[in-house]
């Protein structure tokens, strides 16, 4: 693609449509938008990152709505509604859910990380932090890139992490 052709692009065009996923998750810091409200950190997602039929995420507001989004248990709570929160909390009398609870276990076995364990974490920091923690805690060991959670290997370089 010529420099050219970036010049004569509308100015809506979004950095994700710009990119391929490499490219975007390369260029693009984790925004504190992209954690969402169940803990998973979005840029670490296979929707988030792939190239077709791509989830922006639980809290964009670029108005696409993948039929998981919609669908979402966790999003949807009404405890989230309230809009007193964005992320699921122990201000919520039910926390951790049994939804929650059935997520976190599928992410602990499948994928190794735990998503009530980063809620407890960004309500201990807070999101900032938490974000900063991820960057640290999930580059490619080889590469230094972030990697996918739902692959077993870096989408860079293709190295085996899991």
């Amino acid at each position: 693609m010529g420099r050219g052709h970036w010049c004569t692009w509308p100015v809506a065009v979004h950095w994700r449509d710009a990119m391929t996923a490499p490219e975007r998750k390369k260029t693009a810091a984790i925004p504190t938008d992209a954690i969402a409200p169940c803990g998973m950190d979005c840029r670490l997602c296979w929707a988030y990152i792939r190239d077709r039929n791509t989830c922006s995420g639980c809290l964009s507001t670029d108005g696409q709505r993948t039929d998981s989004r919609a669908r979402c248990r966790i999003k949807n709570c009404e405890h989230l509604a309230t809009g007193k929160s964005k992320y699921c909390s122990d201000r919520c009398n039910s926390f951790p859910c049994a939804r929650l609870k059935q997520l976190d276990t599928r992410y602990r076995t499948k994928y190794g990380m735990s998503m009530i364990e980063n809620l407890n974490q960004i309500q201990k920091l807070g999101i900032r932090q938490f974000v900063r923690n991820e960057k640290a805690k999930w580059p490619c060991p080889a590469c230094g890139e972030l990697l996918c959670v739902h692959k077993p290997t870096c989408l860079f370089c293709g190295r085996p992490w899991h």
